[in-house]
């Protein structure tokens, strides 16, 4: 109870202080109010208008056409921003719409630019609505400031489509050149490769076991050959024995004419038969050889059989008919020793032939070894070059369909959702907010006053302070007791105070009403 007492009285006093001290408190009101009044009607009136895009996705597979499927929606904004806010755009729209004229007679354009871009033009990406963003710009006057957003909401557009069709053309003009060099450089490595390839064919490795195969073949073939002319050397040592032979019967013949049979026709017979053994031991029986010996053996035993017959009716037909008969024996020696002798020559002559080839194709075989490390050196870099050069081709397709999309305005683009809107209020300078910011400061003010005035006043205001003063209990204190007079002079006073306010008040609520009317003020 006693801790309670003087905070009720502490409580008491501080209301009383105040309820003497009201009229002040009004006043600072009224002033605060009237000059927020006149804050109001004396600062510029900030409007602000906004404008709402979405960026709509193309409807064909953006996985092979869109140049930016894997951009994020700040980053297209961004991107476009950088070119709607350029020196040159906001040039242009402020010469358009002929802002800022007071501005550019005192600063540079270039600081005005900069001002606009920073201070007056907002960009806001909205995360929670999809792909969509809002543009907005502020100025003095409503209708200009929507104009002015339209504007730079329509410049979002067109720049958007601009920016993908620059975009889409440079990246085909780069994939073109890229794909023309990379062409130039796998037809000059084609050509190497061809000529190198032409150059030596036949030492390429892939005809190594071509190669290996034919001199094998070749050598089998040598060697054939090689037994045939061994064949035809005792061939020609038979037929040339049996030609001696014959020459040397001929000549005993023709020297004794008169003598009886010899026994040379036995010798002949016996060596032509042998010859004959010797070819079919080689030779099948339909060889030019064998049926030439075969011929032979028939006429050998043809003589002799005709022999005695001739000798025994007489001596000088006997001459005569064996003379023609031995004579053509002889030829037939004569020319199949020349048969031989021209077959021996070919087969000589083509194992000369075939001794070349040998050594051409051991050259080749040889010379592989070198030209696959030759080859493989030419190519290490032709199948990147090819692949690469295929890439360049699908990415020039790509690219050219995607200019195609582009500049028929079927990619992705910029697309107004809300126009800019005729803003009503301003976004500074808000009446109610300022009237209630002054209410606040009158009555701060007007109540610091009170405080303070009391701070300074060193009277004694109440019983306690006499006694904690003056350490003496008060025994009898007597009110403040004014004459009829007074108070009727007081009560008058305060009537005339009471009026002043309430004219006061008045005014100000006529005149936020008649400027209310005349728009001067936006509630």
């Amino acid at each position: 109870m006693n801790t309670e007492q003087p905070q009720l009285d502490l409580l008491k006093r501080y209301l009383n202080l105040f309820f003497d001290w009201h009229k002040l408190i009004i006043g600072c009101l009224l002033i605060a109010v009237s000059a927020g009044y006149a804050f109001y009607l004396f600062i510029p009136k900030v409007y602000q208008s906004t404008a709402s895009l979405i960026y709509q996705q193309q409807q064909i597979n953006p996985s092979k056409f869109s140049p930016d499927e894997e951009k994020r929606l700040e980053d297209m904004v961004n991107t476009v921003a950088q070119q709607v806010t350029s020196r040159t755009s906001l040039e242009k729209i402020i010469k358009d719409f002929n802002l800022y004229r007071e501005l550019l007679e005192k600063v540079p354009i270039e600081d005005v630019i900069a001002r606009m871009r920073t201070d007056d033009i907002h960009i806001n990406v909205q995360r929670t609505k999809g792909n969509v963003f809002s543009v907005s710009f502020q100025g003095k006057d409503p209708a200009l400031v929507m104009r002015v957003t339209n504007s730079l909401a329509s410049r979002f557009i067109e720049e958007n489509l601009r920016v993908r069709e620059e975009r889409a053309t440079e990246t085909t003009s780069y994939v073109q050149d890229e794909l023309r060099m990379s062409k130039e450089s796998l037809d000059k490595k084609d050509a190497l490769m061809r000529d190198y390839k032409l150059k030596y064919y036949n030492e390429m490795p892939d005809h190594r076991e071509s190669n290996m195969a034919r001199i094998n073949a070749l050598h089998e073939q040598f060697q054939a050959t090689q037994t045939n002319i061994h064949t035809l050397e005792q061939t020609r040592l038979l037929v040339s024995e049996q030609l001696a032979n014959q020459k040397s019967r001929m000549n005993a013949a023709t020297n004794s004419s008169g003598s009886g049979p010899t026994t040379g026709g036995n010798t002949d017979l016996a060596g032509a038969r042998k010859l004959l053994q010797n070819l079919l031991a080689r030779y099948t029986p339909d060889h030019p050889a064998v049926k030439r010996a075969e011929k032979q053996v028939k006429q050998l035993e043809m003589e002799q059989d005709s022999l005695p017959v001739t000798y025994s009716n007489t001596k000088n037909k006997s001459a005569v008919s064996v003379s023609p008969l031995r004579g053509n024996n002889t030829n037939d020696f004569s020319i199949q020793l020349k048969e031989i002798e021209l077959n021996l020559k070919n087969l000589r002559d083509e194992n000369e032939k075939i001794l070349s080839q040998i050594k051409t194709y051991q050259e080749w075989i040889d010379a592989s070894p070198i030209r696959e490390a030759e080859w493989t050196a030419l190519t290490r870099d032709y199948s990147e070059l090819k692949k690469y050069y295929d890439a360049l081709l699908s990415q020039s397709l790509t690219a050219a369909a995607a200019e195609s999309i582009e500049m028929r305005q079927k990619g992705s683009q910029f697309k107004l959702v809300d126009p800019a809107y005729l803003p009503e209020k301003p976004i500074t300078g808000n009446f109610l907010k300022i009237i209630m910011m002054a209410i606040v400061l009158g009555l701060a003010s007007g109540c610091g006053l009170v405080l303070g005035f009391d701070f300074m006043d060193t009277s004694f205001k109440d019983v306690l302070e006499i006694e904690r003063y003056l350490q003496v209990p008060v025994t009898c204190a007597l009110p403040f007791i004014s004459l009829a007079t007074e108070e009727k002079e007081k009560k008058k006073k305060n009537m005339l105070w009471y009026c002043f306010f309430a004219v006061w008040l008045l005014s100000l609520a006529a005149t936020t009403i008649f400027l209310w009317h005349r728009g001067n003020i936006i509630l």
